[in-house]
C-alpha cells in the first residue's frame, strides 16, 4: 500500500553524515514495533518463570533476530538457485526472508543461548512461541504495506489494489488476493489459540509445537493464492517451496507433539 512512511529533509549542519532525505519504510517500522513488543514479552515472563535479567534477555532476542535474518535469506537461495548462486550480493536487495528459513536458524541458535544460560528448552520454547507470533504479525502487516508477499489476481469482495510504483505487488492497478492479510489474521488467531490453550497446557513445549503446527498447515493453504511465484515452486505452478517446507514442519512437528502428548499422558 504505503511503503514508505515518510521522509524528511536532514538539517544541512548533519548532511555531511546523514544522506540529505531520511527515509522511514513502512516494512521496517512495523517489525521494528513488533521486536519491542516480542522482547518485552520475554523479559516480563523470563523474568516471571526463571529470573532472567536484561543481559539474558537482550542475548536470546538478538541470538534470535540475527538467526532469522541469516536464515531468511540463506533460504531464498532455494527460489532461484542459479540466480542467487551466481550473484550472493542479490541476498541483500532489500526482497526480504523466508521465514521458514528464519525458522530453521533460529531454532539451532536458541538451543544453544539456552544451554549456555542453562535455561530450560521446553518451556522457552513456550515463551518463544507467543514472542515469534507478535513479531511475525507485525512483519506480515509490514508486507502488506510494502506490497511483498502478494496475492493472485482476484476480483473478489476482499481484493486490494496496488497503486503506489514502490510497491513489489505485480501487476500494479490490479486487484489482488490480500495474502499478507490473510496471514497477518491467521497468525493473530493463532497467538490467541496459544494463549487460551496456556491456561490447558497438557507438557512443556505444547504451545510452541502447536504454533509450528497450524502455521505451517495455515501457510500451506495460503500459498494457494500467492501470486508472488519468485518464492520458487517444486512442481510448477501447484506445488511451492515453501509448501514443501511447510509439509517437513508438519512431520516434524507432529512427531515431537505425538511423542511429549504420550509421555504427559503416561505421567499423569
Amino acid at each position: 500500500m504505503h511503503p514508505v512512511l515518510f521522509s524528511i529533509d536532514v538539517p544541512e549542519g548533519l548532511q555531511d553524515w546523514l544522506p540529505q532525505t531520511l527515509t522511514i519504510y513502512s516494512y521496517g517500522f512495523l517489525i521494528a514495533i513488533g521486536a519491542i513488543l516480542g522482547i518485552s514479552y520475554i523479559a516480563v515472563e523470563g523474568k516471571r518463570k526463571f529470573n532472567m535479567n536484561l543481559d539474558m534477555v537482550n542475548t536470546v532476542f538478538l541470538s534470535l533476530l540475527a538467526a532469522a535474518i541469516v536464515g531468511g535469506k540463506v533460504f531464498m537461495i532455494f527460489e532461484n538457485p542459479k540466480l542467487y548462486l551466481s550473484d550472493l550480493s542479490l541476498l541483500l536487495d532489500g526482497r526480504g526472508f523466508v521465514f521458514f528459513g528464519s525458522l530453521s536458524f533460529s531454532i539451532p541458535a536458541l538451543l544453544v543461548v539456552l544451554q549456555y544460560y542453562k535455561l530450560p528448552v521446553w518451556p522457552m520454547l513456550d515463551i518463544i512461541a507467543i514472542t515469534t507470533g507478535i513479531v511475525h504479525f507485525f512483519g506480515r502487516l509490514g508486507c502488506f504495506m510494502a506490497g511483498c508477499c502478494y496475492g493472485v489476481q482476484w476480483e473478489g469482495p476482499l481484493a486490494v489494489v496496488f497503486t503506489d510504483p514502490l510497491c513489489v505487488a505485480k501487476p500494479l492497478n490490479a486487484e489482488l488476493h490480500p495474502t499478507q492479510l490473510y496471514s497477518a489474521g491467521m497468525i493473530l488467531l493463532i497467538v490467541v489459540v496459544i494463549l487460551v490453550l496456556k491456561k490447558y497446557q497438557k507438557f512443556q513445549g505444547q504451545l510452541f509445537l502447536t504454533y509450528l503446527l497450524l502455521y505451517a498447515i495455515g501457510r500451506s493453504i495460503i500459498e494457494i493464492f500467492r501470486g508472488d511465484e519468485a518464492r520458487g515452486f517444486l512442481i510448477d505452478g501447484w506445488f511451492s517451496n515453501s509448501q514443501f517446507f511447510a509439509l517437513i514442519f508438519i512431520v516434524v512437528t507432529s512427531y515431537f507433539y505425538w511423542r511429549l502428548l504420550k509421555k504427559a499422558n503416561h505421567n499423569s
